[in-house]
């Protein structure tokens, strides 16, 4: 052998493991791809996931399917073979690792996060489903009062929160609009609940680090009617399924279908007042749903411009402001599936096929 063709050999070799260790060298990033969707309404291991006592259950052969996604985990780093491909796949996403996940956060600690944001939006979803059944569910309560700030000596721990100026709250976000809306330094009525008796208080907010304020910690406490158990593989963590479960809920308390036995899919972040707030992997999980026979999906209004570039063949989307919005537009569809509903309307291009 001579030295040029052992030279060439070598070369090849080290062009050879270059080219395998830019190829199978971790990058930080995270995939996205469509997991499965689950049927609240249905069964797990034989039981029911909706379990209500206290209350008449009516168990009727329609779906609300809530939606999932298969995400890398906390410490996965994927290779570029596997970027490239979850790349050039349209129903699959790819974010910097950095935006999804805490440096040091591990899989561990991810998990339990989610596992407490499951159990949180399944309390959230109960008084929502409550409330829409005319229950006075949710009181927004004072935890505390800071001292040296307007509210001091006008409000107190343990007062219900009943009224901001001309709101009438049921929910964090309600006083927080409230107080923030409101021209600074100038009284603003409040209305409290306070040994069963209603008080009237006026404070003037004031602007603290860039913040307007009147120096109260709120809570909310849940007074439910009846008792409601969701039984989900505590595999599934996070918040996103909030709307799904309180639609799951109302559902199985009143009598007939609310889905008209169809398979109904969505997504959506839940708070006590009933709004929906957005989640990640829309799209992901508007493919899921798809594949498993949705022929509706509600969509969190802030995650429209992403959603209309999903591809939901024959599925129809409907954009969901409120638990109470998504129940009258289920129902209209029901009653004909040419309903005008509220739509998600597209802003930008087509994700391109690979």
């Amino acid at each position: 052998m001579t030295q040029r063709t052992l030279a060439g050999l070598v070369a090849v070799v080290l062009l050879g493991a270059l080219a395998a260790l830019v190829v199978f060298r971790p990058l930080p990033y995270v995939s996205y791809e469509p997991g499965g969707s689950i049927d609240v309404l249905g069964k797990s291991d034989g039981k029911e996931i909706i379990q209500v006592s206290g209350h008449r259950s009516y168990r009727d052969d329609g779906e609300l399917r809530m939606t999932t996604v298969l995400v890398s985990t906390p410490g996965a780093r994927l290779d570029l073979f596997t970027l490239m491909t979850d790349w050039l796949n349209p129903e699959d996403d790819l974010y910097p690792y950095a935006a999804v996940y805490a440096p040091d956060e591990s899989d561990d600690e991810h998990r339990q996060q989610g596992q407490a944001e499951m159990v949180d939006s399944q309390q959230a979803a109960t008084a929502v489903a409550e409330e829409e059944l005319g229950y006075d569910v949710v009181h927004v309560m004072v935890r505390s009062v800071t001292k040296d700030l307007p509210a001091e000596g006008h409000l107190q721990k343990g007062d219900e929160l009943v009224r901001i100026g001309n709101t009438d709250i049921g929910s964090r976000i309600d006083v927080q609009d409230a107080i923030t809306s409101a021209p600074a330094d100038r009284p603003l009525d409040f209305v409290v609940r306070r040994d069963g008796a209603e008080v009237s208080t006026a404070i003037a907010p004031t602007v603290v680090d860039g913040n307007q304020v009147v120096g109260i910690k709120i809570g909310v406490d849940f007074d439910h009617p009846f008792d409601v158990k969701v039984r989900i593989n505590p595999n599934i963590g996070g918040p996103s399924a909030g709307l799904m479960f309180s639609l799951a809920i109302y559902d199985t308390v009143t009598p007939g279908s609310l889905t008209g036995d169809h398979a109904i899919a969505g997504t959506g972040t839940m708070d006590e007042g009933g709004n929906v707030g957005p989640i990640g992997g829309i799209m992901q999980k508007i493919a899921g749903a798809r594949s498993d026979g949705a022929q509706l999906f509600l969509v969190p209004s802030d995650n429209c411009d992403e959603a209309v570039q999903a591809h939901n063949g024959d599925m129809r989307l409907v954009k969901a402001v409120t638990m109470h919005a998504a129940v009258r537009a289920i129902k209209a569809w029901v009653k004909d599936p040419d309903a005008k509903l509220p739509t998600c309307r597209a802003t930008t291009e087509r994700k391109a096929d690979g």
